[in-house]
Parts: C-alpha cells; sequence; structure tokens
C-alpha cells in the first residue's frame, strides 16, 4: 500500500480549500509515525465546539479501501445549543467532502502512478 508524503497530503488539503465551500475551521497536515522513518503525513481536524480530535487516513489493509475519519474519545460529556450543534453539523458535512476528495485524489494518484512505494508532491 503506498503512502502518501506531507507534501503530498498539504497539496491535497490546500486544493480543498481552494475549491470547497464551506470550509473547515481548523485543518492541518501533521506528522505520522511511518515505517523507517517514512514522511507520512495524517489530515487532523478540529471541529469548533468540540474538544474531539479528528483524523482522517488513508486506507489500510486493515481498514480497506477508502479513506476513513476516526473520531478520538472524550473522557467526558459535551453539552451544545442548538447554534453550536449547528455549527458542527456544517463542518462535519464539510469533512465528509474532504474525505471523498482525498479518496478521489488518492484513486487518481494511484491510476497515474500505478502504486509507487512514495508519493511526489506533484501526486
Amino acid at each position: 500500500m503506498p503512502f502518501r508524503t506531507m507534501a503530498v497530503l498539504q497539496s491535497w488539503v490546500d486544493e480543498f480549500a481552494q475549491q470547497e465551500q464551506p470550509m473547515l475551521s481548523s485543518i492541518r497536515v501533521i506528522p505520522q509515525d511511518g515505517d523507517e522513518d517514512a514522511d507520512t503525513g495524517l489530515v487532523a481536524v478540529r471541529i469548533p465546539d468540540s474538544p474531539t480530535e479528528i483524523y482522517i487516513e488513508p486506507p489500510t489493509p486493515a481498514t480497506g479501501p477508502e479513506w476513513s475519519i476516526m473520531f478520538e474519545p472524550r473522557e467526558q460529556a459535551v453539552t451544545l445549543g442548538a447554534s453550536a450543534v449547528a455549527t458542527i453539523s456544517a463542518e462535519v458535512a464539510a469533512l465528509a467532502d474532504l474525505c471523498a476528495f482525498l479518496q478521489r485524489k488518492s484513486e487518481a494518484f494511484l491510476r497515474q502512478d500505478g502504486e509507487p512505494a512514495q508519493a511526489s508532491a506533484e501526486g
């Protein structure tokens, strides 16, 4: 399974940010532990009014062929009013759009490069 470098993921996130509306409030590409110091990245999102860390992860043999969204567990309950829930709803919809966008970019990358061991920033 090929990995996407931090530069490739950042370029895809930047492209999404230029094309899609509404945009997620807090999105960043962070280092991910890779095999043998590989330059792998992970997309992290923080939704306003929610202390939950959210990660968008590329496919692995364990998760199947699609990108997936992981919501980190919380230790405490969160109580929100209607306006905060509406904000979260819009952010979760944008999160789903980003995940689908990353899936499409990844599929195009694999078709173009024939599943290389490492992606370049031009993917």
